[in-house]
C-alpha cells in the first residue's frame, strides 16, 4: 500500500477544512457539487448480492446434497451426490443496516 493518494483538493470528497455551508472558503466551490451528482459517491452500502441458492422446494442453502446408494462388489454403500441443476439465485439483499463501502476514501481511526 504506497502511495496513491492524491494531492489535488478536489478530489477527495470531504477534503478542505471549511464547513458543508460554505465550500468556498477554501477555495474549492466544485468539489462538493462533483460529489453531489456522482452517483458512486456515497459511502454507504445498502444492498448485496447473496450467495445462496433456492433449490426446487423453495429450501435455501449454500450446497444441496443428495443421498444416493452405491453398490459395489456386493456391498452398499450411501454416498451424497452435490446437486447443482435447477437452483436459482437468492438475489439482492437489504442489509439491515448500511455498511461503509470498502473503496471509499476515509480512514477510520479509533484511539
Amino acid at each position: 500500500m504506497g502511495g496513491s493518494g492524491s494531492k489535488s483538493k478536489g478530489f477527495w470528497p470531504f477534503s478542505g477544512s471549511g464547513s458543508v455551508d460554505d465550500p468556498a472558503k477554501d477555495g474549492n466551490e466544485h468539489s462538493l457539487k462533483r460529489v453531489k451528482s456522482f452517483p458512486g459517491a456515497t459511502p454507504f452500502v445498502f444492498t448485496r448480492k447473496g450467495s445462496m441458492y433456492f433449490d426446487e422446494d423453495g429450501d435455501l442453502a449454500h450446497e444441496f446434497y443428495e443421498e444416493t446408494i452405491v453398490t459395489k462388489n456386493g456391498r452398499k454403500k450411501a454416498k451424497l451426490k452435490k446437486i447443482q441443476k435447477h437452483l436459482t439465485p437468492q438475489g439482492i439483499i437489504k442489509l439491515d443496516h448500511p455498511c461503509i463501502h470498502v473503496d471509499f476514501p476515509v480512514i477510520l481511526w479509533e484511539s
